[in-house]
């Protein structure tokens, strides 16, 4: 009998400091209604003594709570993230260790599109036997790789961490998930740096990022609605990664969905690549909008490019 990857648990964590359009107004030659009208986003978080693992273990704790189990019982730990601790070892190896864990653990490297492609190599090892419960984080400390002078890139990142926690089930999870890349638009959002031992800075051709996101996102998310003989009026909720509102009511407008079945938090997250579809989704939990039984469609994508969108039954 098949086995579907069913999401049992989540949990989310954001660094204490925020800092708002109004404090960026101070060092940027900009505005808040500036802000606000070209990405939604009015608030983020910055970590100050934290790094990447310990987001990590606070978002990942929330899950296995809700989940109701002890980390004792993972089969395995995938982290999705742009901003590791340290080149090596991998952060989710300090992440299983902090939470008290024993199976493998690895981290997973596709920016914004990070979680996308965490879970469904997580459905993998769910799917063909090998896990029955694997933890999927999202962590991000996007703060530390900002040009906070960069007006057009210091306004749009902030750090947080989300988590999922995946169990084997014989009914229902994961329907469907796929993901691309396509390495040809490596300079359109990268960072600055050639070598492990420079710090990098993130670079950004905005208006051609706009255009290939909303392409991409547009036809990945038709495709796996059609791989699953579902339409956007079978969809509980849209939970998007949080980049730019613009992006998100584009999409959303290409496929005919509205807005009220989208989740949003970018106004207070800003965008934390690979941790702001984990966020976004706990955050709609805990406060009641995503059910048990909705049908949900994560997509997202981030530098490289790659890209994917994913369809689970919560």
């Amino acid at each position: 009998m098949k086995k579907f990857a069913r999401i049992i648990g989540t949990g989310s964590y954001l660094p204490p400091k925020v800092v708002t359009n109004a404090d960026l107004e101070k060092t940027l030659d900009t505005t808040d209604e500036w802000i606000v009208a070209r990405t939604g986003i009015n608030e983020r978080r910055v970590v100050e003594n934290e790094g990447t693992c310990d987001l990590a273990v606070k978002a990942s704790n929330n899950a296995l709570e809700m989940a109701g189990i002890d980390a004792s019982e993972l089969d395995l730990i995938i982290l999705a993230t742009t901003t590791p601790d340290k080149i090596f070892p991998a952060t989710a190896t300090m992440l299983q260790n902090q939470i008290g864990a024993s199976c493998p653990a690895f981290d997973m490297q596709a920016v914004c599109a990070g979680f996308i492609f965490a879970l469904t190599t997580a459905k993998q090892y769910i799917e063909n036997g090998h896990a029955k419960k694997v933890l999927v984080v999202g962590s991000e400390t996007m703060s530390k790789i900002v040009d906070w002078k960069d007006r057009g890139t210091a306004i749009l990142f902030g750090d947080g961490a989300g988590a999922v926690v995946l169990s084997a089930d014989d009914e229902t999870g994961i329907l469907h998930s796929k993901i691309h890349s396509d390495g040809s638009y490596v300079s359109s959002l990268q960072t600055s740096n050639n070598r492990i031992n420079e710090i990098g800075f993130i670079q950004m051709a905005g208006n051609e990022v706009f255009k290939i996101a909303v392409t991409r996102l547009s036809n990945s998310a038709e495709s796996t609605l059609r791989a699953c003989n579902m339409t956007v009026d079978d969809l509980t909720w849209l939970v998007p990664h949080q980049a730019n509102i613009r992006i998100i009511t584009t999409v959303a407008k290409k496929i005919k969905l509205p807005m009220e079945k989208v989740v949003i938090t970018l106004n207070k997250h800003g965008n934390t690549s690979a941790a702001s579809i984990p966020l976004a989704l706990d955050t709609a939990v805990r406060d009641g909008s995503i059910n048990k039984g909705d049908k949900l469609l994560f997509e997202g994508i981030g530098g490289g490019f790659s890209w994917g969108s994913l369809l689970v039954e919560f």
